[in-house]
Order: structure tokens, then sequence, then C-alpha cells
């Protein structure tokens, strides 16, 4: 029994075309429209899930990356990990077509036909989404996934391809070379071309190392989703897209308006995104990442108490060392490092616990702020860091902003994805006036420690951005710039200088810190009671303590609980809770 007609990996396209031919009837006595497929998946996408995931046929996709861009060939099958910058609309394109005495032929997952299309006698036209695409904003080098392939891969896969095309009656990658120099739109691309004295590109043999990209080391790219529902992406969202790579640098030629058809295939050139700086990847099947899919070499365990407690007490005395042997900062730095927005309830982000350590000067923080810097980096998947200086609050960009004479969402420092940590430093701020952007500058990062919201600018219109970043802030006093949820003085005992940890423990910690801040968490009937009497009872030792200070106490009981492994609030934990706090307060004092 032979193969399939087709490779998944080296010629996705032959295998969208089989499928469509097909889901349509192809050869039967009864001819399905391809209209009926318009927003709908004819039996493509299963084909890749169960060659992605029942057959291990992940591990064999290349990854898109500058290091990849000088191998990775034109239609073949590649994976994109990175965070939707900006949403770009919808494009229309001619999804299926028939010329007259000949059958029907499908463009999805493609730029531009595979066949010579001189005037098609009927025409599908559809819909698909566009949404630029960068690498993770602050991704620590540990998360990036490498790519283990040989670039002998693409030569194989060429030759393999060039077989299988020997080997059809109809090619499945391109039209002869003769139709498609005959079809209008490659006149027009011919037309528009600048003069060169090289050899023609053969696309059957294309690499994206004929493309100068503005910054290879950070690959942006264009995604093209099809038959997705709009809920699915968000503005934000960090996902893994596995498509067709398509390479054709003559999509970036002005628009002709004598020429429809052409228009209706090349309308993403609008956007102002050249294929010659960004690439583009027809999304066949796409998946959100959470924080703990970066954990690339950790082992899947179950957050068993006894073993949480373990990887707990090692971390602890880990982040003791870093802080210069201060366990009371190590404590609330722990928690803070667990910290996320569990939910929300009217304006308030439920878990959120961001932290202020004072009493740092710029001396200082240059020992200990590089210390955790460094730290957190080996630690988390997202980490950036803010220098708060007068100069930078008047200067910086915070807040993205819509630019109508590109289409384009000009992005800004805290357009940052959910789980990301921001580190900033406002022991450099010195006495001086604010101007206008500086004045917007200070209300953005109010507004993000208190409410977890960062508002963007529309020009017309401003409009607020759900987000969940943990914030550490340095400063010799309590910031009021940036008023965190725990204001902790710092106060070091050591300068001794910790070992960075490698190996299983580091694997051991990463996987700590990005699982058991997702464990459910309840109260009993019982522990209730007894805090609504400790709630009490402080309130009328201390009438300036309001709702949001009950509200961190609940917070932190619910991190003590989690970081222990444990789902539910127990005697012990809200003890530890109210020491703690007294250990704080007796700081602040």
């Amino acid at each position: 029994m032979g193969g399939p007609p087709y490779d998944c990996m080296s010629n996705p396209l032959g295998a969208v075309r089989l499928t469509f031919e097909k889901a349509i009837g192809l050869g039967s006595e009864t001819l399905t429209h391809p209209s009926a497929f318009d927003g709908k998946d004819w039996g493509a996408l299963e084909l890749f899930r169960h060659f992605l995931f029942q057959e291990s046929g992940l591990s064999q996709v290349p990854i898109l990356n500058p290091k990849t861009l000088r191998w990775v060939q034109h239609n073949c099958l590649v994976r994109y990990r990175g965070m939707i910058q900006d949403m770009l609309g919808n494009e229309f394109y001619v999804g299926a077509y028939r010329e007259e005495g000949c059958s029907w032929r499908t463009n999805k997952f493609t730029d531009v036909s595979q066949y010579a299309m001189e005037s098609p006698s009927d025409t599908c036209i559809w819909e698909r989404r566009l949404l630029y695409c960068v690498p993770v904003p602050g991704q620590s080098s540990w998360t990036v996934l490498s790519c283990d392939m040989d670039p002998k891969w693409s030569s194989q896969s060429r030759e393999k391809r060039r077989r299988m095309n020997d080997e059809d009656e109809v090619p499945m990658d391109l039209a002869p070379e003769d139709e498609v120099k005959r079809s209008p739109i490659t006149k027009k691309m011919r037309e528009n071309e600048p003069p060169a004295s090289s050899e023609p590109m053969d696309l059957k043999t294309a690499s994206m190392s004929t493309i100068q990209f503005v910054d290879k080391d950070n690959l942006p790219c264009l995604v093209k989703i099809y038959d997705s529902p709009e809920s699915d992406l968000k503005l934000n969202d960090v996902f893994e897209f596995i498509g067709v790579l398509t390479f054709y640098s003559e999509l970036a030629v002005e628009k002709d308006e004598n020429d429809e058809l052409s228009n209706i295939l090349y309308d993403d050139a609008r956007v102002h995104l050249p294929p010659n700086k960004v690439p583009r990847l027809h999304c066949l099947v796409h998946r959100k990442l959470a924080v703990h899919d970066f954990l690339l070499g950790s082992p899947i365990m179950e957050p068993k108490p006894h073993l949480v407690k373990e990887i707990r007490e090692a971390l602890f005395r880990h982040l003791t060392v870093v802080l210069g042997n201060d366990g009371v900062a190590a404590h609330f730095m722990l928690l803070h490092l667990l910290s996320k927005v569990h939910t929300r309830v009217d304006d308030v982000a439920v878990g959120k616990l961001s932290l202020n350590l004072t009493g740092l000067s710029k001396e200082s923080v240059s020992v200990f702020g590089t210390r955790l810097s460094q730290a957190f980096k080996n630690l988390l998947p997202f980490t950036n860091c803010m220098p708060l200086t007068l100069e930078y609050l008047n200067t910086a960009s915070l807040a993205p902003k819509k630019d109508y004479q590109t289409n384009r969402l000009i992005p800004g420092v805290l357009q940052l994805p959910e789980g990301s940590h921001l580190m900033v430093d406002e022991t450099q701020l010195e006495s001086g006036s604010l101007n206008s952007i500086g004045i917007d500058n200070v209300k953005l990062l109010k507004n993000l420690i208190e409410f977890q919201k960062v508002e963007y600018d529309f020009q017309y219109y401003k409009v607020e951005m759900a987000a969940d970043v943990q914030l550490l802030i340095f400063s010799e006093g309590k910031s009021n710039i940036v008023p965190a949820d725990l204001i902790v003085p710092f106060q070091p005992s050591s300068l001794e200088s910790s070992e960075i940890p490698v190996g299983e423990a580091l694997e051991a910690w990463r996987w700590y810190l990005a699982t058991v801040r997702s464990l459910p968490h309840s109260i009993g009937s019982e522990m209730q009671k007894v805090v609504e009497d400790d709630l009490v009872a402080a309130r009328q030792a201390d009438r300036s303590l309001g709702s949001r200070d009950f509200s961190r106490w609940l917070t932190m009981a619910r991190l003590i609980s989690s970081s222990l492994g444990e789902t539910s609030l127990t005697l012990e934990h809200w003890q530890m809770v109210k020491e703690m706090e007294r250990l704080r307060k007796e700081r602040l004092k």
C-alpha cells in the first residue's frame, strides 16, 4: 500500500489541493460548489492536526527565526511563536476559481495562485484575518525553541518535492513556467520589478535568505488566519502558529487601480508591511501559549504538597541569598513572583501583588537590582526593566498608539503579554518638571499598577486594555509615582554573591513558579469565620486599615497556600500572613 500522494512538511499546498478536490467531489458525478466552504475547513486542518500531533510531526517542523531564515524554503511548513502586536483587519482574496473548461482550483493558504489565472469564469471571494506578530517582549533566552534541524533538510525536501511533482500528472506546487509568465498577475509583477542582473528566482527553490530584513535579531511575522472565530485570538495574546511560509518579494508593488483581481490577491500590501521586511505565514493550526508552555526542559509533574514544599524551600533560600540574606524581603518576593490576576470584580484586579522595595540607592540598586534582574531572567519567561528617569518619563512611548496613515498600532513599552514581569528603577529619578508626555506616562503607570489596565491611544478615543503584569519597584522612599500593594523596606546584611543555579534545580524552580500560581483556592466555612473575626479585630485596633489592606491580606493568604501546594486556606497559612504583616510593619516604623 503506497503512502499519501503529498508531503505535509515540504508540500503542504499539495495536501491542501487534494483535500479541496476531494471535498468538492472532483471526478465524481456531483460537484459541490466551493462557496459551501466559505469560512469553513474542508478537511485540510484535520489532516494537518493528525500529522502534527498524532504522528509527532510537530518536532519536524522548522521554527521560523532569524537563523532558520537562511535555509527555510518557500511554501514549506513552519511554526512561529510570538505575541499578537497588531490586528490589521480582514483581507479579501480569490479563495477558489474556475476557468472555462477547467476544474475548480483553490488559492487558500497562499498569496499568489499556484496556477495561471487568465480569465476565470467563476470565482469565490473569501476573507482572511491579518495579524502582525512579534517576538514576545522581554522573552528569556531559555524559553526560545532551538531548531536542531540540519539545513540539509531544505535541499532534501526540495528534491523530494521535485520527485513528487515529476510523478504527479498535475503539478501540486506551481503551474508550468510559460503559463505563469503569460498570466496577467505575473505580467503586472514583472512590469513593476526593479532591473536586476541576476537570474530570475525559481519559486520552487526560493529561500528566505534572499530577503533583507530590517532587524535580523527580532523577526516579526504577518500571520494570515483562516476560518477561526475572532474571539479565539486577541491583542497581546501569545500564540504558536503553524502554517505555510510564502515568499513573494514582488508583492511589495504599488496597487494597480485598473487590475481588480490582482488587488484582491495583493490586498495586504496596503498595510505597509512589504515581504522583504516581514515574512508571511498562512496559518493552518494555532494554539494559545501560557507561561507553562515555555518550560522546554522542565519535567511535567503533579503539584503535590510534599514535592512543592521541597522546591519552595530551595527557591526561598536562593532568593534570600540574592537579596543579601534579607529573609523577610525574600518571603514577600516569593509571593510577588507567584501573583497573577485571577478575576476582576468591577475595577479590582483580584490576585495582583505589586512590590515596592524601599531604602535603595543608585549604588545598592547596581548590586541587588542587577542580581535580581539576572535571577528573574533565569526563572521567568518574560522580564522587562524600566529606568524611571525624568528624561525617560518625558520622552518614552509607554502606551500603544494608532497611526491611521499606515493603519498600524505603534507599540508602547507597556504593551506586554499576560504573565510578564516589569522591574521599575525609581532610584535614578531626580527633581524636575514633567511635560505633557511625562504626566500621561505617570497616569499610565499608576493605572497599570492599581487596576492592571493600559490605556491605548486611538487618537480620537482611548481604550483600556486588561493586563496581567507583575510590577517590582526599587526606590529610596515610598514610591508616589508607582504606588505598590506592598511596601517593604529592604535590609540586606550580606554582599555575598549567589551562584547561578543550573540543571534540575533551576528547571524545578521554573516549573514551580509557572504551575502553583494557577492552583485553585478555597476558604472553608470555619476558616472564613476566623478570617472575618481577625479582620474586624484589626479594624478596631487600627482605624486606618481599609478594604484594600484586607484584600491584600486575602491575596497573600491565597499565595501562601499555593506556594505550599495547598488549595485551601488553613489556620497555619493565615497565621503566616499575620506574622509577615507584623514584620513588615515593624520595618515601616
